[in-house]
């Protein structure tokens, strides 16, 4: 079926279920940012296929809401399907709670419908209220149209689970659980129910393959007072699974055999964090329900020093693979017949190359001119175009090693380029170093660190609208929070052994972007009658192009910054390249820059 197909059988669903408007999230039961082709109803439905963005039909007509990153791409995608393009965040776009009762006001209609399984408990609460003001309309959680209009629609995967071996973890299971045990108590509650599939991985020392990029496997976890189950199916779990699960004392029972357990849960009060928990399996729990942030996420967020070791070593494998490649890279522009999906594949294949390599950590973002302006572009056969010796490439790609998860982004010149493209560069290095050289109070928010990445380029007017830095899983998922460093306001706190991505970038509609990423480890810098005070330093080890550098716009701090951080990167590589063309390339792209 095509889009408009698909939406007439939708329509047909609703009339006979008296529901006059659909909506689809784009996440799943857990809350997660990448979902298994099970669960992606909005992609399905509307034909858009960005990672964050809402479609909403209704019996006449249809709609998607998502941000700024994939204006241009949700514009292209839509076209022809009847929904129209809802720019979230862009004033005069109204809410979908606002659009939903313009909508049915005029059609008489009073039934929204939603899978309750795929949206959080706080988001439906939220909209329930909302569209009770908007002339008392409904919603109903009940229901899953796809189950019946989505024919081929793919199982849930059945991937196998392994083991993640301790020297890569550096905690044990055990230790973890009665880590996360001690701050459940310290909460006054009796348990704790985890949705997300990263916190799953991250506390049991196991990994799958269920999701796109992601090593983690759909389940649920349930811990309580004394004991711990993982609701996962048995068909996942191989014999040296199972004997470990039973030695760290996890029980296992089918994956949908969460709802049962909830639903006759004996404890006197729960733990749960209604904005990841989906609102089915909220509304299933009998008793009090204490709504707070899951204590795993942070916990994640602060590595243990096995796995910022293994970032270290994973850091310097993806170095040699991207070395190699952009070593590659101009030649084979300038020989011809190369596209975004050829240097795609070229890339990937370099680094399948390494040691402990598993798989890429997203989807790479090969994005020639004009397509860097997209911030997600992801090159299809549909928008796939040659790459000619001039302009930018902008190439934002990251790999997931058994060690650890990476994630960097390089916009190179492939040839010559205009003063504003290397204005435009310039201002991006700029904050990307002004970031990196920051020294800051132990516990600040990424919100306060985030205006300096910004600093020279709001000077020229200029700005943009995604965050500046995310946490990076260890061989787990590439976002990874609760920090970020952006905006919008984040009170998660900083501290030693995070990981945090510096990511700054402008991007020219209709003509090219730069953007320009290390990943980062948050170390201490020194103590003081002041405080405890914190530094980055960078994990990336790979080059940045200085060809496209306005040295004038430079401050000279900035130009000691970059020096020594090739001269790190040429020290770290050169003893693990043994071609001496790689050799070579290397010494000619960290040369120092001089000095005004």
């Amino acid at each position: 079926m095509n889009i408009q197909e698909r939406v007439s059988a939708l329509r047909e669903l609703m009339r006979r279920e008296s529901i006059d408007a659909f909506i689809f999230p784009s996440t799943d039961p857990h809350n997660g940012e990448y979902v298994p082709d099970h669960w992606k109803g909005r992609e399905w439905i509307s034909g858009f296929n960005g990672s964050a963005g809402t479609a909403v039909v209704t019996l006449n007509e249809a709609a998607l809401w998502t941000d700024s990153r994939y204006f241009i791409a949700a514009n292209e995608q839509l076209e022809g399907t009847g929904f129209s393009l809802m720019k979230d965040g862009v004033e005069g776009t109204p809410s979908i709670s606002e659009w939903l009762g313009n909508k049915l006001s005029f059609s008489g209609g009073t039934c929204v419908g939603i899978d309750g399984m795929v949206m959080s408990a706080s988001e439906t609460e939220n909209l329930i209220a909302e569209l009770r003001k908007e002339g008392g309309i409904t919603v109903t959680t009940n229901l899953d149209p796809l189950a019946e209009i989505w024919n081929d629609r793919p199982e849930i995967p059945l991937n196998p689970i392994e083991i993640q071996p301790l020297k890569y973890a550096g905690e044990t299971a055990e230790s973890k659980l009665e880590r996360i045990r001690k701050a459940i108590r310290s909460q006054h509650a009796c348990g704790l129910l985890v949705s997300a599939l990263d916190d799953i991985a991250w506390t049991l020392n196991l990994r799958g393959s269920d999701v796109h990029c992601n090593p983690v496997f759909v389940s649920y976890l349930l811990m309580e007072e004394d004991s711990t189950t993982l609701f996962v199916n048995d068909k996942k779990l191989k014999t040296e699974v199972k004997s470990y699960l039973n030695s760290i004392k996890v029980k296992v029972e089918p994956y949908e055999n969460v709802r049962k357990a909830l639903k006759a849960y004996k404890g006197y009060n729960i733990m749960l964090d209604k904005s990841s928990t989906c609102y089915t399996l909220f509304k299933d729990i009998q008793v009090k329900v204490e709504d707070c942030a899951s204590p795993i996420p942070f916990m994640k967020a602060i590595k243990s020093e096995a796995e910022v070791a293994g970032f270290r070593e994973a850091m310097k494998r993806d170095g040699v693979a991207l070395v190699k490649f952009f070593r590659w890279l101009k030649p084979a522009v300038e020989k011809g017949g190369e596209t975004e999906l050829s240097i795609d594949r070229k890339l990937t294949s370099l680094r399948a190359e390494q040691a402990l390599y598993r798989d890429i950590s997203f989807d790479t973002i090969s994005a020639y001119q004009e397509h860097g302006a997209i911030v997600h572009y992801e090159p299809t056969a549909e928008t796939d175009i040659p790459v000619r010796p001039e302009g930018f490439l902008l190439l934002d790609s990251g790999a997931q090693y058994q060690d650890a998860t990476t994630d960097i982004t390089r916009t190179i010149a492939l040839g010559p380029l205009t003063d504003e493209q290397r204005k435009v560069y310039t201002l991006v290095l700029k904050g990307n170093i002004q970031l990196a050289m920051l020294k800051f109070p132990d516990g600040a928010s990424g919100t306060q660190l985030d205006a300096l990445a910004r600093m020279d380029m709001w000077r020229e007017g200029m700005n943009y609208l995604h965050g500046t830095g995310h946490g990076v899983g260890s061989y787990l998922n590439v976002h990874e929070g609760p920090h970020q460093i952006r905006m919008q306001w984040k009170s998660c706190p900083l501290r030693a052994n995070m990981t945090v991505t510096d990511e700054p970038g402008l991007y020219l509609e209709g003509r090219f972007g730069v953007r320009i990423e290390n990943t980062m480890i948050i170390l201490p810098y020194k103590e003081t009658e002041f405080g405890r005070f914190l530094q980055m330093e960078p994990l990336t080890l790979c080059p940045i192009d200085t060809e496209p550098i306005i040295l004038e716009m430079m401050r000279p701090e900035e130009i000691e910054w970059l020096n020594d951080y090739h001269k790190r990167v040429r020290e770290e590589l050169l003893p693990l390249l043994e071609d001496e063309e790689d050799r070579g390339w290397l010494k000619e792209k960290t040369t120092p820059l001089p000095l005004p």
